[in-house]
């Protein structure tokens, strides 16, 4: 998929919720509302997947940069925890659009950031989004983006002196144990560099409780960690803190 950004003079950061989960359930919704006219019985699975659709919409909107753009300040929040100066070399695994390493190079204009992704088809992106998103915002050539997985970085052991990822690791389907993949990202941090990690870290069968997780993080050799439940954040509405959608994020922030 060569997805490109919508507008010309616009960054194309995408949405979360795709266009898909409001226009299946609202077609189901309106073939359920013909065979009501057959039976009163259709009206039921008719109204559900019609809520369904209308939660969808209200979502993206809330999500969207011409809405309450929740989204980027949900991302916000990954920079927000990275106690770093800005000095030396930055990764963000699974960049998507690039907004993360765009923002890590406007924040710290003598880094060098890098962004990596598989930019796989289940989404919107691609390293030409990337690199026009870089252009448009202003830092095309302070930036860099490869095609990479985050199960086998291609990066040297303790190379980096900040590592970013955002909601990567749950879709990383290669591994299975998600906690090796933040195990993989510590890997190329240098001794004393800065990390911040957000994805569902609250979701226990994937990494365990979160005092677990933060405890296997300093027998990996870290020595600060932080945990920080994303869905507190005062910013986010009740409408969103459901578990299917940001109701188990967290973030992971610290010092190896």
């Amino acid at each position: 998929m060569n997805a490109r950004p919508k507008s010309k003079d616009q960054p194309d950061y995408g949405n979360w919720v795709s266009k898909k989960l409001i226009y299946v359930p609202g077609i189901v919704s309106l073939a359920f509302w013909g065979l009501a006219f057959l039976s009163l019985w259709w009206m039921l699975p008719a109204a559900l997947f019609l809520c369904v659709a209308v939660y969808f919409g209200y979502a993206r909107f809330l999500f969207s940069s011409r809405g309450k753009n929740i989204q980027a300040r949900i991302r916000g929040l990954v920079l927000d925890h990275l106690d770093w100066k800005g000095e030396g070399q930055a990764l963000d695994i699974g960049c998507g659009g690039g907004a993360l390493v765009i923002e890590l190079a406007r924040q710290h204009p003598q880094a060098k950031v890098c962004g990596i992704d598989s930019w796989g088809e289940d989404w919107e992106y691609s390293q030409t989004v990337c690199e026009q998103n870089a252009q448009l915002e202003g830092v095309g050539e302070r930036v860099i983006f490869r095609k990479g997985s985050a199960s086998e970085l291609p990066f040297d052991d303790e190379s980096l002196d900040a590592v970013v990822s955002n909601l990567v690791f749950h879709e990383v389907k290669e591994t299975p144990d998600k906690r090796e993949l933040v195990r993989e990202a510590l890997r190329v941090l240098r001794k004393g560099g800065k990390f911040a990690f957000q994805d569902l870290f609250l979701f226990e069968r994937s990494y365990g409780s979160p005092a677990e997780l933060v405890e296997t993080l300093r027998g990996w050799g870290m020595s600060r960690v932080e945990f920080i439940p994303t869905r507190e954040a005062t910013f986010i509405p009740h409408t969103l803190k459901l578990p299917f959608m940001v109701g188990t994020l967290g973030l992971l922030a610290g010092e190896k």
